[in-house]
């Protein structure tokens, strides 16, 4: 960080010593840009992603994150702590497509087909995190997402205590996406995806009860 003040106070001090030469508003621009690059690269070498590695961020925080073994499933206690979940540093959740939600954290699953397959979670209000399945490509860039598992709106008409949202992802990577009713004690509805050719997550099945 000391480094990175140095670097700024000198650029500062080349546009407004007297008797120097001055920048012109580009040179200064692209000075400053030259600090703030500098600045992304500590903060993301302070989470285990260090640029100068490798010239994909996105490989690198994907090979920072903790492998979560399959199968997994829903529990109270896995959607509330989010055991080996990792904050997702701000210079990459612009790259995860996300439309709401803040502090985002992630963990890796193991690779399918040519897949690399990421749990991200966000919280939507008060620490409740919603659940996204993330395809990324070659390029470890997103191909697809599938909500898991998402905290309900106060204004939808679903009672917490009557349903529960159950999802599973089996060692033969097939995703269950259950709506469960405590009181029928049966699964109101229930969706089988797979993982296609195409690295997207695709219905297999889809039942609900009437």
């Amino acid at each position: 960080m000391k480094k990175l003040i140095g670097l700024l106070g000198i650029a500062i001090l080349c546009f407004s010593c007297g008797g120097r030469k001055q920048l012109s508003p580009e040179e200064l621009q692209h000075k400053l840009d030259s600090v703030k690059a500098l600045e992304i690269r500590e903060k993301l070498k302070l989470q285990g992603i260090n640029l100068e590695d490798a010239s994909n961020p996105l490989k690198l925080f994907y090979d920072s994150l903790y492998l979560q073994s399959l199968p997994i499933s829903y529990t109270e206690d896995y959607v509330r702590f989010l055991p080996d979940f990792k904050e997702v540093p701000a210079e990459i959740i612009s790259y995860m497509n996300l439309e709401k939600g803040v502090h985002p954290k992630a963990a890796s699953l193991p690779e399918s087909l040519g897949a690399r397959l990421m749990l991200l979670a966000v919280d939507e209000y008060e620490g409740q995190y919603t659940i996204w399945l993330y395809s990324l490509d070659n390029e470890y860039v997103p191909v697809d997402k599938l909500c898991l598992y998402a905290v309900e709106d106060k204004e939808d008409d679903i009672n917490p205590e009557e349903f529960v949202q159950y999802f599973s992802i089996t060692s033969d990577y097939e995703i269950h996406l259950l709506d469960y009713s405590k009181t029928r004690q049966t699964a109101q509805s229930e969706e089988v995806y797979y993982i296609d050719d195409a690295r997207r997550f695709a219905l297999r099945s889809s039942k609900k009860e009437e």
